[in-house]
Order: structure tokens, then C-alpha cells, then sequence
């Protein structure tokens, strides 16, 4: 038992590493974009399915509370949490326009979609995006290491390293990048952190 738990220590610090090495440009890139739409007065709509769901929620709740700086609150929203909206729809509709009809609903050109999934094919986040595409919003995608159809639908992607193959690890970068990126908005914003 303490020797898979050494082991799945050193394979996160591993992926991490790797992470740093392949550049933080994307995520530079991300927290610019998001820190000129809401002095701008657009907001961030954030979603994924599962552990990605719960990220999109922690980020969500890090701009419209605080991460370190006492500051205003920052508009930020993660559409998983609505469960009377997610099941309606998914009963209605199907579950792959769970997040559409929130996009349709309350997204407005100049806010940014910012669409979480390990794999980099969730049929819900990819018909999101193509749904802010629509509506005049930027698209932030954060994935896995595979290339998939996020790609081509998102003005900024965010991808762990390709060795980071299990759902364990790529999350544990997910979760990484969600922490900078409101720091780097705080910066950017505030001119501090702390």
C-alpha cells in the first residue's frame, strides 16, 4: 500500500513536471482573455461532466468568492450545478444539450465558454462550444493530451502531457491550471495575489 502511494506521488510530480516543460502559454493566454472579459462586464460560463463538473463548480466559486486576494466578486458561473435545468433538459431534450440551452439562455458575445473534458470528447462540451462559437463568445478548452475536436472549436486550449494517461492525473493538472489561472486574473486585475 505505501509503496502505490509513493508511486502515485512521484507519477504526479512526474506529470507535472512535464507539464511546466511543454510551456504555460496556453494558460498565460487563458487568464488574459478571462481577465479582459470581466473588466469588460462579460462573464465566465464554465461546465464538464463528473470530476470536470466539480472543477468547473471550485472555479466558479473561486472568481465569485475569493482565492487569496479580498477582492469584488468576479462574474463566473459553472452550469453543472442547476439541477432542475440538467434534468429538464436531459428529460426534454437529450443529455448532449444539457449545456447548449444554458449557453443559448444566458451567454452573450464577448463572455467566455470555458468547456472542461479528460477525454477531449464529451459529446455535451463539444455541442456547447459549438453553441458559444455561435453566440459571439471565446472558447477555453482544458483536455486531456489527445487531439479531438475540441481543438478546432476552442481560441485557446490548455492540454496535459500526452504521458498523462489516467483520469487521476490529468484532473490533478486540471485542478493545477484552474488555481493559476485565478491567480494570474487576480494579477491582472488587481495587481496582486495576496
Amino acid at each position: 500500500m505505501l509503496e502505490h502511494a509513493f508511486a502515485c506521488v512521484e507519477s504526479s510530480i512526474q506529470v507535472k513536471k512535464e507539464f511546466l516543460n511543454q510551456g504555460l502559454e496556453p494558460v498565460v493566454q487563458a487568464a488574459e482573455m478571462i481577465a479582459g472579459a470581466m473588466a469588460g462586464s462579460n462573464k465566465l460560463m464554465i461546465f464538464g461532466n463528473g470530476g470536470s463538473a466539480a472543477d468547473a463548480q471550485h472555479m466558479a466559486a473561486e472568481f465569485t468568492n475569493r482565492l487569496m486576494l479580498e477582492r469584488p466578486p468576479l462574474p463566473a458561473l459553472a452550469l453543472t450545478t442547476d439541477t432542475s435545468a440538467l434534468t429538464a433538459i436531459g428529460n426534454d431534450y437529450h443529455f448532449d444539450q444539457v449545456f447548449v440551452k444554458q449557453i443559448k439562455a444566458l451567454g452573450m458575445k464577448g463572455d467566455i465558454a470555458l468547456g472542461i473534458s479528460t477525454s477531449g470528447g464529451s459529446p455535451n462540451v463539444i455541442k456547447a462550444l459549438e453553441a458559444a462559437r455561435a453566440q459571439g463568445m471565446l472558447n477555453i478548452g482544458l483536455t486531456g493530451g489527445k487531439i479531438g475536436p475540441m481543438d478546432e472549436l476552442c481560441d485557446v486550449m490548455i492540454k496535459t502531457p500526452a504521458s498523462a494517461v489516467t483520469s487521476p492525473r490529468i484532473q490533478e493538472i486540471h485542478i493545477l491550471v484552474v488555481h493559476i489561472i485565478c491567480e494570474l486574473v487576480d494579477l491582472k486585475l488587481f495587481g496582486r495575489v495576496k
